[in-house]
């Protein structure tokens, strides 16, 4: 199989895939998406699964090269150290963004849970559940200021708090994502940076250990300031930008102005997770456009037609 040596499949993985395609039928879904780091058969699992459809997401170049030769489906991830949850959720999103799968679908998927490769657990995930419609038009309409990747990291970020708080106690911050140089003549400073000083590099938000400083600091008051790259350029920004012509539900606080304020001012997208509820919302043009609730499993995005008041931070 122009040489590449293909994975086999194990009893284990064999007897997971045919509970797959029972929970395919049993749940009415629409696919089942595979996360994996081997280049299994591709196409006989897809026989097996008596060609339900077949997603398979990975960022092994290997794996990739596998499954565009037996013609499946494909979402290339970022090579870079995740969590399975976080590569899960990114793979549901990119299949999303590629219109592979759709909001209102349900999917079984299949992925290494506790062991390091071996594929040894299984789930089924609504893409909806009366939740947010995350179309690819959402998707390219928010790029269209800055690089998706970047925003999905900060997003992914900010869904990890609005979630996790930190050390059991819950936290609000808010980042400001693009055309930094602006926002930062916009904003000045509350606390001491403490990115200052540091290369690009040591601040990228792709490096698990930035972000692992970043949620430690969002208990301080004030913004991230993140460049479209991704560098972190500041944090502990009060933000300056006037609240004119802006209109949010009321019941949020000052926190939401602010986002809101900034994302009119400026090009730059603004992400708000709220202290009270964990909700996160990203504001474009002094809008709400998105608005995600927190979840103990992937990424579930919600509608903001006529978004409701949540929290007064």
């Amino acid at each position: 199989m122009h040489g590449i040596k293909r994975a086999e499949l194990s009893v284990e993985f064999g007897a997971l895939l045919s509970l797959a395609g029972q929970l395919v039928r049993d749940s009415e879904a629409q696919a089942v998406v595979l996360l994996c780091d081997a280049p299994y058969p591709f196409a006989d699992i897809r026989r097996q699964l008596d060609d339900i459809r077949l997603v398979v997401a990975t960022d092994e170049d290997n794996v990739v090269k596998a499954a565009e030769d037996d013609k499946v489906d494909l979402v290339k991830l970022l090579h870079e150290p995740e969590t399975r949850r976080m590569q899960l959720s990114q793979a549901l999103l990119e299949a999303i963004a590629d219109e592979l799968l759709q909001t209102g679908d349900k999917v079984v998927c299949l992925y290494p849970g506790f062991e390091q490769h071996d594929i040894d657990t299984i789930s089924v995930i609504s893409l909806d559940e009366h939740l947010t419609r995350l179309t690819s038009r959402d998707l390219q309409r928010l790029e269209t200021q800055v690089p998706l990747e970047t925003l999905r990291t900060v997003v992914d970020l900010a869904v990890e708090i609005g979630r996790e708080g930190r050390e059991g106690k819950p936290v609000g911050t808010l980042f400001v994502v693009g055309q930094h140089r602006k926002v930062l003549q916009m904003s000045h400073e509350q606390v001491h940076d403490p990115f200052r000083g540091y290369s690009p590099k040591e601040r990228h938000i792709r490096d698990p250990r930035v972000r692992e400083s970043v949620k430690e600091l969002a208990q301080i008051d004030g913004a991230f300031i993140i460049g479209a790259d991704g560098v972190v350029m500041s944090a502990g920004r009060n933000l300056d930008a006037p609240a004119t012509d802006v209109q949010i539900s009321k019941g949020l606080g000052s926190r939401h102005w602010a986002a809101a304020a900034i994302s009119k001012a400026t090009s730059a997208i603004a992400i708000a997770v709220s202290e009270s509820t964990g909700t996160v919302r990203i504001f474009q043009d002094g809008k709400v456009v998105l608005r995600i609730e927190p979840m103990d499993r992937a990424l579930k995005w919600r509608n903001v037609d006529g978004d409701s008041a949540g929290g007064g931070d």
